[in-house]
C-alpha cells in the first residue's frame, strides 16, 4: 500500500507535467478554456466616441490614423480566447490630451480584418479587455 506522502509526491509529479503539457501546447487553462465567459461586454453604442470612430473605421478596412493600426495583436498574456498568430489585430483608440497613443485599444479578432469576428475593447492597454456587442 502507497503511503500518504508517495500519494502526494506522485499528485505533484502528474500536476507538473499537466501544467508543462499545457504549456507547451501555446494554451492556457484559466485563461484559453474559461475566457469567453470571463468577459464583461459593452455596446457599441456605450463605447466613448473615439473608440466607435476606430470601431467604425474598422468595419471599413481603414484608412487609419496611426501607423501601427491592424498590426498582428500576439495575445502573449493569453487575456482574450487562445487563437493562432495572426487572428487578432489592433487599433489605437484616440485618447483626448495624450501626445502619444495612449491606453485605450480595440483587438479584434477574424479571418478578414475589415470584417472582423469578434472584437474587444481595452481602456487600460491590455490590462482587461470588454467584448463589444455591436
Amino acid at each position: 500500500m502507497l503511503s500518504v506522502r508517495a500519494t502526494v509526491s506522485k499528485l505533484v509529479v502528474a500536476s507538473l507535467l499537466l501544467t508543462c503539457a499545457v504549456f507547451a501546447s501555446g494554451q492556457t487553462w484559466a485563461k484559453g478554456f474559461l475566457a469567453e465567459e470571463t468577459f464583461g461586454t459593452v455596446a457599441s453604442t456605450e463605447l466613448p466616441k473615439q473608440a466607435r470612430d476606430t470601431y467604425a473605421l474598422i468595419g471599413k478596412g481603414g484608412p487609419f490614423p496611426y501607423e501601427k493600426d491592424g498590426v498582428v495583436f500576439g495575445n502573449r498574456e493569453r487575456m482574450l480566447p487562445a487563437h493562432k498568430r495572426g487572428y487578432y489585430h489592433e487599433y489605437t483608440v484616440k485618447t483626448p490630451g495624450s501626445r502619444d497613443r495612449g491606453a485605450r485599444r480595440i483587438v479584434c479578432g477574424g479571418l478578414q480584418q475589415a470584417a472582423p469576428e469578434t472584437c474587444y475593447y481595452s481602456d487600460d492597454h491590455y490590462a482587461s479587455f470588454r467584448k463589444i456587442v455591436p
